[in-house]
């Protein structure tokens, strides 16, 4: 089966928005997902919410090459934001003419969360916006029962849960627990994968999900497992951040590796095409 394919900002995060929208359509895809928040406080910044200049580019670049932005990112209400102070981005991803919002909830007060969760779809509501809930594994929200049990308290239309390959691999979330959830709860799910161990330290884990991600069916994560259990329909991001490699070969490189790899994997299961191999292609031709 062949999939729709988005290019998630942090695969590819050293390029400002019209230049990811640029790379996504030379590559391959049919969506973009945008950062316009900062989630580090040493992350660059793509203030699509108040830089007018850099949305009116941004907006021309998807005109012209016909790719969409899917989703904004990224809604991640810690103890010192609530989702009131979100409201420029909500409206900045309708401006851009998405429809999904990715949240996060990192935040120890589980009641508090869950009000601020509920109080985020409210908002996105009327701009017509999907609140994905994305469970990182290492935070209080960070398995796929966690996240579920907001889902049920909040009880919103326009909610549902974001399936990130890592997150889910890494966490003690089972595909029987998955297999059980409702299907419109699942608009879209993050697509990497990882090595089986995980790393001892804060640290290391970080640093995998941020700089170290695996092309699918590099590592030990049951990829094919995971997405065979979400609907069949519902565009696969791939959020597969490679530091090194992006220093080697560049970004554009990293993205059309990413897509080509996965669409091997996934698409036409059985002819698998290992990113070490396509890689050493492209070094021997240049």
């Amino acid at each position: 089966m062949k999939h729709d394919y988005s290019l998630a900002h942090l695969t590819v995060l050293s390029l400002t928005p019209p230049q990811v929208v640029d790379v996504a359509a030379r590559t391959g895809y049919r969506y973009v997902g945008l950062r316009m928040t900062r989630v580090t406080p040493d992350e660059v910044l793509y203030d699509l919410a108040r830089d007018r200049p850099l949305m009116k580019e941004t907006k021309a670049r998807l005109a012209v090459t016909g790719v969409a932005v899917h989703d904004g990112e990224l809604f991640r209400m810690d103890p010192t934001l609530g989702p009131d102070d979100f409201i420029p981005e909500l409206e900045a991803t309708a401006e851009l003419g998405a429809q999904h919002i990715i949240a996060q909830l990192p935040d120890p007060d589980r009641e508090r969360a869950t009000a601020r969760f509920a109080r985020l779809c409210d908002l996105a509501k009327p701009l017509g916006i999907f609140v994905s809930l994305e469970f990182p594994h290492w935070t209080q929200t960070g398995n796929l029962a966690a996240a579920t049990k907001v889902l049920r308290a909040v009880n919103r239309t326009n909610a549902g849960i974001l399936v990130d390959m890592l997150h889910f691999g890494r966490s003690d979330s089972t595909l029987e627990e998955l297999a059980k959830l409702p299907r419109e709860w699942f608009r879209f799910a993050h697509v990497c994968d990882a090595a089986s161990e995980v790393p001892p330290t804060m640290a290391g884990i970080i640093r995998t999900a941020r700089d170290e991600r695996l092309f699918p069916g590099e590592g030990g994560i049951d990829v094919r497992g995971i997405l065979s259990t979400l609907p069949h329909d519902i565009p696969y991001a791939l959020e597969i951040p490679k530091v090194a490699m992006t220093k080697a070969i560049g970004p554009e490189e990293v993205a059309r590796l990413a897509l080509r790899v996965t669409r091997s994997h996934l698409d036409d299961a059985g002819s698998v095409t290992s990113a070490r191999d396509t890689e050493n292609q492209h070094r021997s031709a240049a």
